[in-house]
């Protein structure tokens, strides 16, 4: 069973199409990325699946169950907006319990899975007022409130995006440790943050969905590996260029050779081969591997 199935979903804001014909299925179990240029409707997606806002046209399911715009799944669903909003004057526990009582837990269950959830995001020793935290620590504590019933899928729209790199890191190995636990629905304009988490990806572009799958086999087959080779001097790099560019696509880069490979471990070993027998000896030998940014660049670009 898949977590979210979205069917040909349309949404239009005076007259301008921001999804259409969208299609995304997101397995159970995994920590999917949801990536896309700002604007490019991603928060409008994630509203929708989140019964927040009717959809023109298409078909929403959340474990094969439909979700109506106005009939939210509290108990099926955490959400984590990038700006959670709390009342400042209310410690954790309070808000926590708060938000507990209006998703109907009982008292005990929101004792109980208060203490798991403020371990797990690393509040649970901080005692003051929300007012005066961070806003790491705002953002802590509306991840707890999205854990809080226990949800199957965790929604987390821009997440990381205001955060700064310690903050991000601390953020990122959390969710890290939900996996297994959770589906996570991540969506996210920072690609190093997907690459970081995710093992699969979506690429939202134009409103519709231009490319998904396994994160790892989409870079491996859409943007491909390359070797860079660095010599001592430029006239190495182009006398090793002249022979390996009969067998692969190169490039010079002053005294670097870039060639570009389909089989990364056969090309290492006949590239190996080829120094051997030209007697050249470069000082980098490096494999570069396929990068998010890369195919995303590749997809929105054209």
């Amino acid at each position: 069973m898949n977590a979210v199935t979205l069917k040909q979903l349309n949404k239009s804001f005076a007259g301008k199409g921001i999804l259409q014909g969208l299609d995304l299925t997101i397995p159970t179990g995994s920590i999917y990325g949801f990536v896309g240029e700002n604007g490019a409707g991603k928060t409008t997606t994630l509203k929708i699946l989140l019964g927040l806002l009717p959809a023109d046209s298409g078909e929403v399911t959340l474990y094969d169950k439909p979700v109506l715009f106005g009939k939210p799944l509290p108990q099926q669903v955490g959400y984590l907006p990038d700006v959670p909003s709390f009342y400042p004057y209310m410690k954790a526990k309070e808000q926590l319990h708060y938000a507990g009582s209006a998703a109907g837990m009982s008292s005990r269950q929101i004792k109980e899975r208060s203490q798991v959830v403020l371990q797990q995001v690393g509040l649970d020793q901080v005692n003051k007022r929300i007012g005066s935290y961070s806003r790491g620590m705002k953002q802590r504590l509306g991840l707890a409130q999205a854990l809080l019933t226990k949800p199957p899928l965790l929604i987390c729209d821009e997440p990381t995006s205001a955060l700064d790199p310690l903050g991000r890191k601390a953020f990122l190995e959390i969710f890290q440790q939900l996996k297994g636990q959770t589906t996570v629905l991540f969506s996210t304009h920072l690609l190093t943050d997907v690459e970081a988490i995710c093992d699969q990806v979506a690429i939202l572009h134009e409103g519709k969905i231009a490319l998904a799958g396994n994160l790892e086999e989409l870079k491996a087959s859409h943007s491909g590996y390359s070797y860079e080779l660095t010599f001592h001097q430029q006239a190495e790099a182009r006398q090793f260029q002249n022979i390996a560019e009969k067998s692969w696509p190169t490039k010079l880069i002053e005294n670097k050779v870039v060639l570009v490979v389909t089989d990364p471990t056969k090309a290492g070993h006949e590239i190996l081969a080829t120094l051997t027998h030209s007697q050249l000896v470069p000082t980098g030998f490096q494999l570069v591997q396929p990068s998010l940014e890369e195919l995303f660049l590749k997809v929105v670009q054209g």
